[in-house]
């Protein structure tokens, strides 16, 4: 055998091998983590955690939301199928607060799944329930402040990286860069609102505290922070008699709810409706921040006037 035929055969004995353990190492090696292969199953409660979660998580996790588009989450209610999601679920994103009671009969029938709750670390505010007899309770409406959103984010962000810790930078990667989206968000919040003198606007539910805390302004409203609230003919009475005291040319109303208790309290004192969306349920073509500065620029039709 000359030297050229060995030389063949030793690097055909080489080559072999060699491409064997690559292609082993590219089926079997976790450098990425849950891949698009294996993916990460994620569910989130409702529209905004779905959302956040979606851009955090990009391409390495598979995430759908439970609350169907169009439902109140404050209203909805676990089905059979929702619990067939829970069994093939690796983590579970809610907002906490109070907002999802439900939480702990879905997850009994996977008791490994890990449950993120957005809440956790912020300072929750109480309010009184009058549909469950003036329970004191947390108001769950964190998300409505880009503030407290980057916190909800960041605890995202922690639990995917402990459940998938190989994608941790991917992960936290993603959250700077819509982080930085918030804190424009924020900005223009605080920068447009400087120049309104007026602080008194009224919202149709209690769903804007944070919001006002946040921006200094007074938050009033028709309802407590359950829309499925009705004022009393002589509740309706007070909040027109506060409205023509406050001067409001705005009255607002949500996506989710008949506006006519806003029309009325409009038409008795001249005002107009317009939308504050608290941003609960899903709507085409928009997103997170772009709804937010839909309702700033609809509050500034009331502050700034």
């Amino acid at each position: 055998m000359n030297n050229d035929i060995r030389a063949a055969i030793l690097a055909i004995s080489i080559v072999i091998p060699l491409s064997v353990l690559v292609l082993w190492f590219s089926e079997n090696n976790n450098v990425t983590g849950f891949t698009e292969k294996h993916q990460l199953k994620v569910l989130a409660s409702f529209y905004p955690l779905y959302e956040f979660t979606k851009i955090i998580g990009g391409e390495r996790i598979d995430v759908s939301v439970i609350i169907p588009s169009g439902i109140e989450p404050h209203d909805w209610e676990p089905t059979i199928q929702d619990l067939q999601k829970i069994k093939n679920a690796d983590m579970i994103v809610i907002n906490g607060a109070g907002l999802e009671p439900w939480i702990t009969k879905l997850v009994s029938v996977n008791p490994d799944i890990l449950i993120v709750d957005t809440s956790a670390g912020i300072s929750l505010l109480e309010k009184n329930n009058h549909v469950f007899n003036n329970k004191i309770q947390n108001d769950p409406h964190i998300w409505l402040d880009p503030v407290l959103a980057k916190k909800q984010i960041q605890n995202i962000v922690d639990d995917l990286i402990r459940i998938d810790p190989q994608n941790a930078d991917y992960y936290q990667e993603n959250a700077n860069a819509y982080n930085t989206k918030l804190i424009l968000l924020d900005n223009k919040i605080r920068n447009e609102l400087s120049i309104c003198v007026k602080k008194d606007f009224l919202a149709f539910h209690d769903a804007f505290s944070y919001f006002a805390n946040e921006y200094d302004l007074n938050q009033n409203t028709i309802i407590g922070v359950n829309p499925s609230e009705e004022p009393t003919a002589v509740t309706l009475q007070q909040i027109i008699q506060k409205a023509q005291d406050l001067d409001l040319h705005v009255i607002f109303t949500e996506e989710a709810v008949n506006p006519r208790v806003s029309e009325v309290i409009a038409d008795e004192i001249g005002a107009k409706v317009l939308t504050l969306s608290p941003i609960e349920i899903y709507e085409k073509n928009s997103d997170y921040i772009k709804r937010m500065e839909q309702n700033l620029s609809n509050l500034k039709e009331e502050l700034c006037s």
